[in-house]
Parts: C-alpha cells; sequence; structure tokens
C-alpha cells in the first residue's frame, strides 16, 4: 500500500510536466503540433483517471495503512487512511477526473494551457496530501503548496480584474499561512506533538490552556481563510467570477474543505467537547451562514451568486462543527451532519459550476439578464441544474435535505440539552432556518432566469433556442456524472448516506449513541418545511423590490452590498495606509529616540575629546592617497606645462569628505530600526531553512 501512497502524490506531479512540455510544442497550427495538444490533453486527462483509480484502491484496500517519510522537510511527513479521509480522497479524485474531462473543451480556445494544466495536476497532488495527512506539519506543507498553486488558476485569464482577485487570493493565503505556522509553533511547543493521533491525550494533559487557545486561534485563522469562513471569506466573491468554471467548482467544491478538514483536525484532536471552542466555531458559522446567502441573494453575477453561497454552505458545515462542542459527547448528529454536508456540497458544487461553465464557453457572459433564457430549450442541462439547486436548497428526495436534516437536529438537541445557551440557540435555529430559505430564494432566482424566463433580446433568444451543441459529450458527461449522484443520496439515504456518515465519524471522535435517523418523518420535514416557506416568500420579494421595469420583461437589479466589502472597507485601508504610517512614525520615534541617547552619552558620560595630533579631516589612510593623487596630479602639469588653477581643491579633501559621507551612512544604517529588522528576517529565513531542510527530529 506504501506505493499507492507515492503514486498518489507523485504522479500527477509527472504528468503536470508532461502535460506542460507537450504544450510548449503544441504552439501553432501544424498537424504535427496537433498532436502534441493530444498528447498534452491526454496525460492530464489520464492523470486524472489514473488518481482516482488509485484512490479507490486505497480505499478499499489500504485502510488504516500508514505511510511515514522520515526527516524530509526537517521533521518529516507521514500519512494515515481512514474512513474520513478515504471518502474524502475519492471526492476530490472524482471532482478533478470530471473537470478535466470539462476543461478539454472549455479551455480549448484559451492560451497558457499547458500552465494550466501544470498547475491543476500540482494542486491535485497537493490536496491529496492534505487530505491524506497523518500530522498537523504534513497538512501544512502540503496546504502551503495547494495555496500558491492554486493562485494561478484565479490570474490564469490575466485581465485586470482576474489580476486583483489573485492578488486579493494571494494575500488571504499569505496571511493565513504564516498565521498557521505560528499556530502549530505554539502547538508543538506546548503540546510536543503535531502527530493528529497522539494530539488529544497531549492536550488532555496540558496545563496551560491558554496557549492552547491561542495556538487553536491562530490555526483557526489559517484554515479559517482557506474555507471561506467570516471574516476571511473576501476572496470567494471575487475569485470565483474570473476564474475558469472548472477551476472554480474545485476552488468551492474541494479546496475550501481541505480548510474545512485542517479545523476538524484541530477541534476533534484538540478541543473535543470543549463548549468555549464550539460556541466560537459555532458563531463563526452562524456569520458567515448568513452573510453569504445574504450577498448570494443580492448579486446578480451567476458565479459570484454560486461563490456566495459556496460562503453561506461552509458556514452551515462550521455551525455542524461547533454544535460538536457545545453537544459534547452526544455529538453524533453534529458530526454526521457535518462531514454529509461537507461531501454533498463538493458534489453539488461540481455540478453547478460546471453547468455555469456552459454559460460562459457559449455566451461569454455572467449577468443574469444578459444570459436569461438561455437553458430554456436545453432540458438535460435544466435537469441538472435543477438537480443541484433542489440539493443545495434542502429539498427533500435531495441530498442536501439529509444533511441539513441532521444539523437542524442538533441544534434542537442542544436547545434541551444545553439549558444555558437554549435563548442563544432558539435564536440561532431561526437563523439556520432563515438561511435555508435564502438559498432556496437566490437558486430558485437563478434557475428561473437561465431556465424559465426568454431573454428581452428576440433574436438573442432565438439563437439561444437553436443552439443544438452547445457542449461535447465529454462535458456533458462530466455533469451528467456530478449531477446523477445528488437524488441517489437523497431518496435512500439510510443505505447512502448514512453509510458515507459512519465511515467519517471515526475522525471526529464520535462516542455518543448513534441511532437511525427517520428522515421523511413529520417532526423531521417540518423544518424542511419551513425552509421552504421562508425560501418562497423571500423569491416573491425579490421579484417585487429587486427587479426593475413596469412592461415587458424586467430585468434583475444589482443589488451588491458595497458597504460589505470588508477588503475595501478595512483591510486595504488598514494594511496599506493606516498600519503604514503607525510603523513609519512608530520608527521615527525609536530611531530619534537612539539618536537623543547617543547625543547624551556623548555630551556627559562619554563626552567628546580632542585625540592629541588629531588629523584636521580624514585618515593617516585618506592623508597619504590624497598626498600621492596631488602629487600624481602636479607631475602631470610640469610634465604638459599646464598652468595651476587659483582655487583648485585637493585629492586630500575631496577623499576625506567622501569617506566622511560614507563613514556618516553606514552610521546611520547601523542605528537604524530598518536594518535590524533586516537582520531580524535574514536570520528568520536561516531558520525556517533549517527547519525544513537541515533539522532533525
Amino acid at each position: 500500500m506504501e506505493n499507492i501512497y507515492f503514486i498518489l502524490i507523485f504522479l500527477p506531479v509527472f504528468l503536470a510536466f508532461a502535460a506542460f512540455f507537450a504544450d510548449k510544442k503544441a504552439a501553432g497550427g501544424s498537424e504535427k503540433k496537433k498532436g502534441w495538444q493530444k498528447i498534452r490533453d491526454a496525460s492530464s486527462i489520464a492523470a486524472g483517471v489514473a488518481e482516482f483509480i488509485f484512490m479507490g484502491m486505497l480505499a478499499f484496500y489500504g485502510m488504516g495503512s500508514e505511510l511515514c517519510l522520515p526527516n524530509v522537510c526537517g521533521m518529516g511527513l507521514s500519512f494515515t487512511l481512514d474512513g474520513f479521509r478515504g471518502v474524502y480522497g475519492l471526492v476530490a479524485a472524482f471532482m478533478w477526473m470530471m473537470t478535466l474531462f470539462f476543461s478539454r473543451e472549455y479551455l480549448s480556445h484559451e492560451e497558457h494551457l499547458g500552465r494550466y494544466y501544470f498547475f491543476q495536476l500540482v494542486t491535485l497532488s497537493a490536496t491529496l496530501g492534505v487530505f491524506l495527512s497523518a500530522d498537523l506539519f504534513t497538512t501544512f506543507v502540503f496546504f502551503e503548496v495547494m495555496s500558491f498553486t492554486s493562485y494561478v488558476w484565479v490570474v490564469q485569464e490575466e485581465t485586470p480584474g482576474a489580476r486583483k482577485a489573485a492578488e486579493t487570493y494571494l494575500g488571504v493565503a499569505v496571511i493565513g499561512g504564516m498565521t498557521l505556522l505560528m499556530g502549530l509553533f505554539l502547538l508543538y511547543h506546548t503540546l510536543g506533538t503535531l502527530e493528529m493521533s497522539e494530539l488529544l491525550a497531549a492536550a488532555s494533559a496540558c496545563e496551560e490552556k491558554g496557549l492552547l487557545y491561542i495556538a487553536g486561534c491562530c490555526t483557526l485563522v489559517g484554515f479559517g481563510a482557506k474555507a471561506g469562513a467570516f471574516p476571511l471569506h473576501i476572496w470567494l466573491p471575487k475569485a470565483h467570477p474570473v476564474a475558469p468554471a472548472p477551476a472554480s467548482a474545485l476552488l468551492s467544491g474541494i479546496l475550501t474543505k481541505a480548510g474545512i478538514f485542517g479545523v476538524l483536525a484541530v477541534s476533534c484532536n484538540i478541543f473535543l467537547h470543549d463548549m468555549t471552542w464550539g460556541l466560537l466555531i459555532f458563531s463563526i458559522g452562524l456569520l458567515t451562514m448568513f452573510g453569504g446567502a445574504l450577498l448570494a441573494v443580492c448579486s446578480v453575477d451567476l458565479k459570484r451568486t454560486l461563490a456566495c453561497s459556496s460562503m453561506s454552505q461552509i458556514g452551515f458545515i462550521l455551525v455542524g462543527i461547533g454544535m460538536q462542542g457545545i453537544l459534547g459527547e452526544e455529538n453524533a448528529l453534529a458530526a454526521r451532519g457535518s462531514f454529509l454536508h461537507m461531501v454533498n456540497h463538493s458534489l453539488i458544487k461540481l455540478a453547478l459550476f460546471l453547468i455555469a461553465g456552459v454559460v460562459v464557453m457559449n455566451l461569454h457572459k455572467l449577468n443574469l439578464n444578459e444570459i436569461r433564457g438561455f437553458g430554456k430549450r436545453k432540458p438535460f442541462l435544466k435537469i441538472c441544474f435543477l438537480s443541484g439547486a433542489l440539493g443545495i436548497s434542502g429539498i427533500p428526495l435531495f441530498n442536501g435535505y439529509v444533511s441539513k436534516t441532521l444539523l437542524h437536529e442538533s441544534i434542537v438537541e442542544g436547545i434541551e440539552a444545553a439549558e444555558e445557551l437554549s435563548g442563544f440557540l432558539k435564536m440561532s435555529e431561526w437563523v439556520f432556518l432563515i438561511s435555508g430559505g435564502m438559498t432556496l430564494a437566490y437558486m430558485t432566482k437563478l434557475y428561473v432566469a437561465v431556465f424559465v424566463e426568454e431573454n428581452r433580446d428576440k433574436k438573442e433568444q432565438e439563437r439561444f433556442d437553436n443552439m443544438k451543441r452547445y457542449m461535447s459529450p465529454l462535458s456533458a458527461f462530466a455533469i451528467g456524472g456530478a449531477a446523477v449522484i445528488l437524488p441517489v443520496l437523497g431518496v435512500v439515504p439510510n443505505l447512502t448516506s448514512d453509510g458515507l456518515a459512519n465511515l467519517g465519524q471515526g475522525f471526529m471522535r464520535v462516542s455518543g449513541e448513534i441511532h437511525q435517523v427517520s428522515y421523511f418523518s413529520l417532526v423531521n420535514l417540518k423544518g424542511g418545511l419551513i425552509s421552504i416557506a421562508i425560501g418562497v416568500v423571500l423569491y416573491g420579494m425579490i421579484r417585487k423590490l429587486m427587479m426593475t421595469g413596469k412592461y415587458g420583461v424586467r430585468d434583475y437589479k444589482d443589488g451588491w452590498p458595497a458597504w460589505l466589502d470588508l477588503e475595501e472597507l478595512l483591510y486595504r485601508p488598514l494594511l496599506l495606509r493606516v498600519l503604514p504610517f503607525i510603523c513609519r512614525v512608530a520608527c521615527r520615534i525609536l530611531d530619534s529616540l537612539v539618536d537623543a541617547v547617543v547625543l547624551i552619552l556623548r555630551k556627559s558620560v562619554y563626552k567628546d575629546r580632542k585625540i592629541p595630533h588629531e588629523l584636521a579631516e580624514g585618515t593617516e589612510f585618506t592623508h597619504l592617497l590624497g598626498l600621492l593623487f596631488d602629487w600624481v596630479r602636479r607631475m602631470k602639469r610640469k610634465i604638459l606645462r599646464q598652468q595651476e588653477p587659483e582655487h583648485e581643491v585637493s585629492y586630500e579633501h575631496k577623499i576625506a569628505m567622501q569617506r566622511e559621507k560614507f563613514m556618516e551612512t553606514n552610521a546611520i544604517i547601523q542605528r537604524s530600526l530598518s536594518f535590524g529588522l533586516l537582520l531580524f528576517y535574514v536570520g528568520l529565513v536561516f531558520t525556517l531553512i533549517y527547519l525544513l531542510y537541515l533539522g532533525r527530529g
């Protein structure tokens, strides 16, 4: 089984290089170069199919297996496989395979395909490394590789919007990664280990709980930034509209779950049954869930709406993780609901973003008013989108209903079990139900606009209706393969969804009694029906308040709340103006303070005194060098019979002055805080190099 781990991690990297070099050979249009294009596409697709096959083999035959690579990157890398990792490894490999199928047509007329495929396959390798990691150091190494390689997806089209969105994505990734690293240093210092299997025992024996909470919050910032949790969600609404649709499907469906994997690894291994930690995660989940749904309701951009929807669904998952801490040992419903909603959301967003890709591929537009009516006479696309929309809205007989029912029931269970929090949890239940209703409202808006209504331009609608071949059979297979799973997991949940939940509960250390849930009983249907009713009312409000025009076809109004853009409102002013100003003032004060102290010491304790026979200026060296240059100049004039100028400056003085300037500049640099910071960062770089490459143990 160890060989399969190596294949899963290194095969995509090898084929990434093959695809990249084949693309270099394929530049142009000759028949020979078309052959290289086929090799490029085949290498990429082969990597996706092979990863899915090998991940399936590992999941079925390698449960419980481990692989340890000691001394690699200093602390060594370790991998293992349990039910949770097996399921998510398969989900990741399946999604990559389907997006690679779809990418062949979607990107056929794009440039820089070698670069795109190279980084997509390297990111596949890194993502599987995250999900199969057995310790937090291994998680961190592959997590950072995944963050930096996926940056290329966002900037792929190189438009001004793509560059700015990629800048935001990279900024969040870097800040989150450095904060995560700080948290891991604290954890290792406090607990003496980063092995996930050892963390719980070490945390239980630890007496420095304050340090644990500080370290936990640092890791939460790092993992939460990638998950898209509030208030670090700012990259989601900006990256998705500009990234290629297959990349958006992976960013939303898998990379956010890598962040959730990290949050779960910390929550279930360090803060298991910790109510304080659970309340923190739960509160962040509520804000993320409601905020994402609100932004999605206000958006008229197809992919941006789906991106905000991803933020909201991540909030649902975080609510479930928080409830695990609040419920303590009776956390089975919350744990199973969290895991199932992770899987469900990944599969749903795969279908929805690929369908959005079909729209972009044919129209190169995303605004609902411009793409309205595109799918009116496309039954296959309509059914697949409807499957995803019903699933994410929590409609009975679809997969999203199962996981949302478990999450809702865990909140109801918490109201009864935690009396001191009953008021807060009752309010939270309504936020949960309203957010579910908002999900139905914005998904109904998308479905009606794209697949029911007609375009205001009759000729444009005719063009839409006459499109016979709007996607290739391979693209249709990718979309259909993703969409067909959604009702399968929802129609017979006790046979399908419950089986998946059983596989995931070991990783989340479920210890309470697990009883079979009757998903379609009146009690469980009640919550879903309340959300549906709220969604119907909210959609009616959208039609009335967020559409303009009185006669004929009405237009969707862009209600995107610019005042909620935290990047422009808070982060950019803080990081680019406020903090630099504060640092400049502080550095100027510190620098002046050092000068003042030196001056006081020179006038008092170390009072200046003349040195006997001190030169007027310069040193012995500059004096002798100046005399030599002056003598050479005099000799030259005598030989050439030149007159000597009246007011000529001697070389002795010039060289002495240059030395004084040099010494003054050198003294300023040495005294300045910038020089100290430079030395600090040089030392930090060498420390990190030592930890990553030379450290042992």
